[in-house]
């Protein structure tokens, strides 16, 4: 029987103190008993029991609070027990905790004699981690406690109990990183705590009677578990998405009528990669920069300076919602306020350069190179804004508790967000064109990056999508990107046609090198896309997480693909092979130049040749190195020492075959223990030799000498282990030398990857390249056959294209009108699209494109709200709208679609109309607007010739145009007419919405859609009631108005109960036939319309004059 199960029998049956309180006494200290919330599997009897027993007010307090000074008595069950009595008393005596551990505490210090060792050392690293999640190390599993086992039980949905003062819950050590992932997955952060020394240094050194020590040996969150060790693939979701930390801090601008307007500061570290992005700059109330920068970057987990004003705060507790899991961490600013960021930022580069020297063999070399990247490093950060350089001091200071800070110290990995060379798009045009995500689930399915994404390798995924969302605005950038697209689409085909057909002589070698291009890249991409991500690993290996299999598999995979892409020969000499071509693209040569440099090559071999490899593979940190040359003398001595105990057990063999008479006798290993002698039951053997275990006809034993020699061997053992950690740590800390060289090798191999997908893109959808005017000549948009690159993937052949001619000095703006449903959102789109994919390098879905290079597409699409935020859908609408007219400019595209449908008519149609002329007076940037309001049309009268009215079209049944307005007929039009969409843009203004025929599709009720005909029924009539008014004011028409009704409406309204009548009334015959006459004319004398349809208007016009005529004169 245990000890534990002792002392709660012994306290059971012992007999109580005579002095005891009457259990009908309370004290107003006295809190309930502890609640021990263990998930346990009873009986239904016993469930029910436990059930009674857990009452709601038997909660378990907090194992890190204060004491309890006394238990309160736990009311008996209602269920009657075979013994009630004694059965209570044996619970009671359970659940009660021991009489020491209720006494009030005298200070309010961590130490408790009372806890256990192991205990102690909980209370004290949760102290010292109070917001970590710790996961300890206990044996071969890693225990929860307290508050901490309770989380992990409900994630992990594993098993919790009570263990001494605390609630505890243990997971298997080799399961470590699946329940890391999941744990942090679920938002925490979580600490591993190792312990410290093993069995053997613990027993010669002075804590030989104490616990193991234990200290915490990482630290993960989401943004910083993949640069942590190697827990693992990503198999919760991470690994081929950016995890950004990103930080922001803010400044209030005391600026008169900028109410609400701030400026901010912001940095974002991809940790596993080293890419360091920064920003500073002003933003009004709705936080526009800071919504973009969010969704550019999408970080995993955000650090927010205090003080912060509450528009910020919403807008990043918006994004981090409970469904997102993204952590959200609060630091205080204003110690960095005044100087101090700087501060903190360049001490850290004064000890890396310490740290280096200490650690690194190669001491000149070191330094030299050190100094370089210090010198880089240090001018691109004081080129720093105040406020960034304040957000990355606290990016520092939070990366220091996870030993990464080192990934701060790259001075070619910092980036500004936004650059003269790339442009930014707006938060409003990543979501509305769909660039990384849809508007259904929000995954990356049916975007544009899911559709131009043909990347082989995780690195050259997330570097396409930053192409992606930052297209270039460099016109020879642009064309140097283009031409190495085309050598490799070229490339394509000449392999796949050298493949299909025999050469006639083995000998030839003329443009032997074209077809090799595409077929050396895939190689090499397909071979690293197999390999673990090797710009992850490299980051890993320069902040010393790295495992020794993993080094060797990023180093070795690097080599590798370096010494393939030398056979493209880029630096061979012409004069030994004349025949064979060299690349064209200076981009491909530069990035194949890079990629297989000879510096990498010499040093990913000098780094592996110190290495063993199938120690690595066994995870034998002692047989990891090579020792030659003087390399790793401490390791040296280390293995010296264990090969000197060994020497001595193996000497003592023979003294012992001498003392026993036995010259057979050897070692025996039994059940993992070494260096037994195995005798006969009949061998006498000295009173001092051990007897470790036997058979029926053995005895095995261990003699002192044996014994101590094993006690040696395994004290050297574990030093040489502690040594060889060392010197592995020391090694890493070397590779640091190199690091530069070899991500650039990485960067260059991502690049590839992602041209040759741009490649493959072209290739496999028929894209054509896009052609580039000059920078000095006129900005325009000239698309032959333009199809949407998504939907062109849904519909395939069925997709119809369009034509887009925009031209700064002719038309520069389409007002583009048509029926619900008709595609003019899908116009427009597709439009921006393929400028977007022009400019990021990639040829587009069209037949022929001719363009400018734009410096921003700004969109305005669709209706949505942000309660969070407290932004109405209006306010929304207007909001993106004064962040286009304020940022757009003359090399501008700008896509307005339906602006002003959020409030009145009225309203809507004029802040639209001045948001249009506004565009084109002030503007004069490419402008696409979407409206289902005809009297914008208008403005093309202002700019003649700047702004062109079109449709997409559509065929419907024949309309008769004398129909009248009542509901039942009508409703029975609608239902008999045939509506085919075209889907084509056309010239003119589109003269219907068929907003009835889209109401029948979603099913609205019928009363509903014939109560509408009759209200539209009446809207119509009195519009164009108005029309004939004004038309008949500004025209001089001679003529007789005898018989005519001059008691006209004038009201430039409906009537307070017009809309409420069930029926409509009959108008003047007269009236109706005048208000069809102006109307037909009004229509023939519109250009937008075809010869053939103003014929057709004017016709039935001249038969309503002529109808007119003979009524007016009867």
């Amino acid at each position: 029987m245990g000890k534990p199960k002792q002392q709660v029998i012994s306290r059971f049956f012992a007999p109580k103190p005579t002095n005891e309180a009457p259990s009908t006494s309370t004290s107003p200290s006295t809190p309930p008993p502890p609640k021990i919330t263990a998930t346990v599997t009873f009986s239904p009897a016993k469930r029910l029991r436990t059930s009674q027993l857990i009452s709601p007010h038997n909660k378990l307090s907090s194992p890190f609070d204060d004491i309890p000074t006394k238990p309160a008595k736990i009311p008996k069950p209602s269920i009657p027990l075979h013994n009630p009595t004694l059965h209570q008393k044996f619970l009671d005596k359970l659940l009660e905790p021991s009489g020491h551990l209720l006494e009030p505490s005298k200070c309010h210090e961590i130490v408790n004699p009372k806890y256990t060792p192991l205990e102690q050392q909980v209370v004290e690293l949760k102290a010292k981690y109070p917001d970590v999640l710790l996961m300890i190390e206990v044996g071969y599993k890693y225990r929860f406690f307290g508050q901490d086992a309770e989380n992990a039980a409900r994630v992990l949905g594993i098993y919790a109990h009570m263990d001494h003062n605390f609630l505890t819950a243990s997971v298997p050590t080799f399961r470590l990183n699946v329940h890391v992932r999941r744990l942090v997955s679920a938002g925490y952060k979580v600490g591993v705590v190792k312990q410290t020394e093993t069995a053997a240094i613990k027993a010669h050194g002075s804590n030989r009677l104490g616990p193991f020590g234990r200290g915490l040996s990482a630290l993960y969150t989401k943004a910083t578990l993949e640069a942590a060790e190697d827990v693992g693939g990503g198999d919760e979701g991470f690994g081929s998405c950016n995890n950004y930390l990103v930080c922001v801090v803010e400044k209030e601008m005391n600026v008169e009528g900028c109410g609400g307007d701030v400026k901010l500061g912001v940095v974002g570290v991809e940790v596993s990669t080293g890419d360091v992005v920064y920003g500073e700059f002003n933003d009004n109330f709705m936080r526009a920069g800071l919504e973009a920068m969010i969704l550019n970057l999408l970080p995993a987990e955000l650090l927010v300076g205090r003080p912060i004003s509450k528009q910020t705060e919403k807008l990043l507790l918006a994004y981090a919602g409970s469904a997102s899991n993204v952590r959200v961490e609060d630091v205080s600013s204003d110690q960095f306020s005044h100087g101090g960021a700087l501060t903190e930022v360049m001490s850290l580069y004064e000890g890396m350069k310490e740290n280096y020297l200490l650690d690194v063999q190669e001491k000149e070399e070191a330094e030299m190179k050190m100094h370089e990247c210090n010198q880089i490093a240090i001018q691109g950060i004081m080129a720093m804004p105040s406020l960034a350089i304040q957000a990355l001091s606290l990016v520092v200071r939070h990366l220091k508790q996870f030993g990464l800070e080192r990934v701060l110290c790259l001075g070619a990995s910092f980036r500004p967000f936004t650059s003269n060379m790339e442009m930014t798009l707006s938060a409003n045009a990543l979501q509305q064109l769909e660039v990384l995500m849809n508007n259904f689930d929000g995954s990356d399915s049916g975007s544009l990056l899911h559709c131009m994404n043909q990347t082989l390798t995780l690195f050259g995924s997330r570097l396409l999508r930053h192409w992606v969302t930052h297209p270039l605005c460099d016109r020879n950038m642009i064309g140097a990107r283009l031409d190495a697209v085309s050598e490799i689409a070229e490339s394509m085909k000449t392999y796949q046609t050298s493949h299909t057909s025999v050469l006639e002589e083995e000998g030839d070698d003329v443009n032997s090198s074209q077809p090799e291009i595409h077929h050396i890249i895939v190689s090499v991409l397909s071979t690293i896309g197999r390999s673990p991500d090797i710009q992850r690993g490299l980051t890993r290996i320069f902040h010393r997480k790295a495992t020794a299999a993993e080094f060797i598999a990023v180093i070795q995979a690097i080599l590798i693909a370096a010494k393939q892409l030398q056979q493209l020969c880029i630096e061979e000499d012409k004069s030994t092979n004349p025949q064979r071509e060299t690349l064209r693209s200076v981009q491909l040569r530069k990035l194949i130049s890079v990629a297989s440099s000879s510096t990498v090559i010499n040093a990913a071999a000098k780094l592996l040749s110190a290495l063993n490899k199938e120690a690595a593979d066994r995870h034998d940190l002692r047989n990891l190195f090579i020792i030659s040359d003087g390399k790793f003398p401490e390791v040296a001595e280390g293995t010296r020492r264990v090969e000197l105990a060994t020497e001595k057990l193996d000497s003592l063999i023979g003294v012992y075959r001498k003392q026993l008479h036995i010259n057979k006798l050897e070692y025996t290993s039994v059940a993992g223990i070494t260096h037994l002698i195995e005798l006969s039951l009949n061998t006498k053997v000295p009173p001092d030799w051990v007897k470790v275990n036997s058979t029926k006809k053995v005895i095995r034993y261990h003699p002192p000498e044996v014994l101590a020699g094993l006690d040696e061997l395994a004290l050297a053992n574990e030093q040489l282990t502690v040594v060889c950690q060392v010197a592995w740590n020391n090694f890493l800390t070397g590779f640091g030398v190199y690091f530069g060289e070899f991500q650039a090798v990485v960067q260059a191999l991502a690049s590839l990857d992602c041209l040759n997908s741009l490649a493959i893109l072209s290739r496999n959808k028929n894209y054509v390249r896009p052609l580039f005017v000059e920078d000095d000549e006129a900005v325009q948009i000239h698309i032959f056959s333009g199809r949407h690159p998504v939907l062109e993937t849904v519909l395939q052949d069925s997709f119809v294209p369009n034509d887009t001619d925009l031209h700064a000095e002719r038309e520069y703006c389409q007002i583009v009108t048509g029926p619900n449903m008709g595609g003019k959102s899908c116009y427009i789109r597709q439009v921006a699209l393929i400028a977007l994919m022009a400019q990021v390098g990639s040829f587009v879905p069209a037949i022929s494109a001719e363009l400018h290079v734009l410096d921003g597409i700004y969109t305005r699409m669709g209706a949505s709200d942000s309660i969070q935020q407290g932004r109405s859908t209006f306010l929304e609408e207007l909001s993106e709208a004064s962040d286009i007219l304020e940022k757009c400019s003359a090399s501008s595209l700008v896509i307005l679609d339906e602006l002003g449908r959020g409030t009145s008519t009225h309203d809507g149609v004029a802040i639209a109309y001045a948001t249009l002329q506004y565009l084109l007076e002030h503007k004069k940037c490419m402008v696409l607007f979407v409206t289902h309001y005809p009297e914008i049309v208008s403005i093309k009268n202002e700019f003649p010739g700047s702004v062109g009215p079109y449709h997409v079209s559509y065929l419907t049944s024949p309309r008769n145009v004398n129909e009248d307005f009542k509901s039942n007929e009508k409703m029975g039009h609608i239902n008999n007419e045939d509506i085919t969409y075209l889907y084509k843009l056309a010239p003119g203004v589109s003269e219907r919405s068929f907003g009835f025929k889209v109401a029948q599709l979603a099913q609205l009720p019928v009363a509903c859609i014939q109560r509408a005909i009759v209200i539209a029924g009446k809207l119509e009539a009195a519009v164009c009631n108005y029309t004939e008014q004004q038309i008949r004011r500004s025209c001089t028409f001679n003529h007789r108005q005898d018989g005519y009704n001059n008691s006209e409406p004038t009201e430039d309204v409906l009537e307070s109960d017009c809309l409420s009548a069930g029926r409509v009334e009959g108008l003047d015959e007269i009236s109706e036939l005048y208000r069809e006459l102006f109307r037909n004319l009004n229509f023939a004398f519109l250009e937008e319309h075809g010869d053939y349809r103003r014929l057709q208007f004017l016709m039935q016009a001249r038969s309503l004059a002529d109808q007119l005529i003979s009524k007016c004169w009867s």
